[in-house]
């Protein structure tokens, strides 16, 4: 049955054809009656499963300063490959370093990182070209930007004329060895949502990412006491202006309402964009477990992050808990339970893990400590996923850390997890065509896939489930089996399963 259109180059197959494919449609998995009842495939396996590529410093990409374009590009395709290889789901890019920019803007400077000079870009758009990329192997890009450092303590380069510390000096700190735009200055707050609204106008990201770093970490003096954050222009204007809020309180509402407005500015520019925020693993001091202390990022870094989940100023949560097991004051598992435990709305708790650390030789961390805590989020009540830092650590496999999760952890494929609160068009049931070269192919008419999501059961042998990049190119199954595919939208939701028997 030839069922060609204009360019088209493929068969699509449908009913009991002459090509060999069997369709038996669906519009869900309870549609699938008859003499196959009984014999679904389960639901869709789904864990967000994440690395960061942190560019800052050159610590993920690019691998140093200066490569050539066509250097630079190989390096992502070796990360994406990767990625994909490990059975990933998600890459969260840096883009944003230092008031810098890894993509084509015309509101601050090309990163020093890729040249070596604030300022000088290479040929092409890096980020774009991540995201076509990341896309078309079946990945998720979000986009990793730092709202408020302005130079970062290994930043070599002279500040480029159209950097923020040159145009708008007064906004900039000198703190430490770095400088950082101050929170409190309500033009500069206004200047980085400019700064997130170009992009996700610009750019299909999958996501707008922030770090810890809100107001920086102390500095402290020769007598080990902390430096206070030079803001004292912005507070002195805040107090003239009519505010009541102590200073503390003044500083965490400068970061809430960052948090709030761009939260609000996503939902309105790209809508199925998610936001996700990487907190230090540790919560406020009064909601934590038993025996857990340490540092307080609401105290010292004005970050209320139990307050943002609680308004749903996020889609995610990541917590930094970058500790092992075995240590007491920041045990893992407890801290895990704990952001759980802070979590009205519902919102993904995706736990950040220190694999660079663990997969190094010199800090001794147990062979099994990742994929143990892997196990730990997903005994019950289960995290639904996390993201590594960094992506070096998998991509060169250090101390085998790749091929351990890749043949034990994700020895199964698995979908990104779904977004209740947010919505988008629903894809359609797929059709699958034989191609000219003898290898079939999904198509879905209206809503494109952003990928699909193929359970397949060769006879007398168990469901395996696969994802597929948008493309929806499908290895050739054996004589006999069933394939039931189904198509994935932009958040994540699946469409109707459609049955096929080769």
């Amino acid at each position: 049955m030839d069922d060609r259109g204009p360019g088209r180059t493929g068969t699509r197959l449908r009913g009991d054809d002459a090509l060999g494919l069997r369709h038996r449609p669906a519009t869900g998995p309870a549609r699938d009656t008859g003499r196959h009842a009984g014999r679904r495939p389960p639901p869709a396996p789904r864990e967000f499963r994440a690395a960061w590529v942190a560019t800052v410093a050159n610590i993920d990409w690019p691998s140093r300063r200066g490569l050539s374009d066509a250097a630079q590009v190989a390096e992502i395709h070796a990360i994406l490959d990767s990625a994909r290889a490990l059975r990933l789901n998600a890459i969260v890019l840096q883009v944003r370093t230092s008031a810098d920019a890894f993509y084509r803007s015309t509101l601050e400077p090309w990163s020093e990182y890729l040249s070596g000079v604030q300022g000088q870009g290479p040929g092409y758009d890096p980020l774009a070209l991540w995201i076509e990329q990341a896309h078309a192997r079946g990945l998720e890009l979000h986009a990793w930007l730092n709202p408020y450092r302005a130079k970062q303590s290994g930043g070599k380069s002279a500040s480029a004329a159209t950097h923020l510390s040159r145009t708008r000096p007064e906004w900039v700190k000198k703190y430490g060895d770095q400088l950082w735009i101050d929170p409190g200055e309500p033009a500069a707050a206004e200047h980085t949502l400019a700064v997130c609204r170009d992009l996700l106008t610009r750019y299909a990201v999958d996501g707008l990412h922030i770090d810890d770093y809100f107001y920086p970490y102390p500095v402290q003096d020769a007598a080990k006491q902390d430096i206070d954050f030079p803001d004292e222009p912005s507070w002195q204007r805040y107090l003239l202006g009519g505010g009541t809020l102590p200073r503390a309180d003044w500083r965490r509402d400068n970061v809430d309402q960052l948090v709030r407005r761009l939260y609000e500015l996503v939902r309105d520019v790209r809508p199925t964009a998610r936001v996700g925020i990487s907190p230090f693993g540790l919560p406020r001091p009064d909601l934590r477990p038993a025996g857990i202390t340490g540092f307080s990022q609401y105290d010292k870094l004005y970050a209320h992050v139990e307050h943002w989940m609680a308004m749903g100023w996020l889609d995610y949560v990541a917590p930094q808990l970058y500790w092992p097991r075995a240590q007491k004051p920041q045990a893992f598992e407890p801290l895990m339970r704990a952001w759980q435990g802070v979590n009205p709305l519902g919102r993904h708790v995706w736990p950040g893990l220190f694999t660079s650390r663990a997969a190094n030789e010199a800090e001794g961390w147990p062979l099994d400590e990742i994929p143990a805590q892997v196990d730990l989020m997903r005994t019950a009540p289960a995290t639904g996923g996390h993201l590594h830092f960094s992506m070096v650590a998998l991509l060169k496999n250090r101390r085998d850390i790749a091929a351990t999760l890749r043949d034990g952890a994700y020895a199964q494929a698995a979908l990104t997890p779904t977004f209740p609160w947010l919505s988008a068009p629903a894809c359609a049931a797929p059709s699958v065509s034989r191609e000219p070269d003898g290898s079939w192919r999904a198509t879905v008419a209206g809503t494109p896939a952003c990928r699909f999501a193929p359970w397949r059961r060769p006879p007398g042998s168990g469901w395996r489930f696969e994802v597929l990049p948008p493309d929806g190119r499908i290895h050739r199954p054996g004589p006999g089996e069933t394939l039931v595919l189904s198509a994935i939208n932009a958040i994540g939701d699946e469409g109707p399963r459609a049955t096929f028997v080769a």
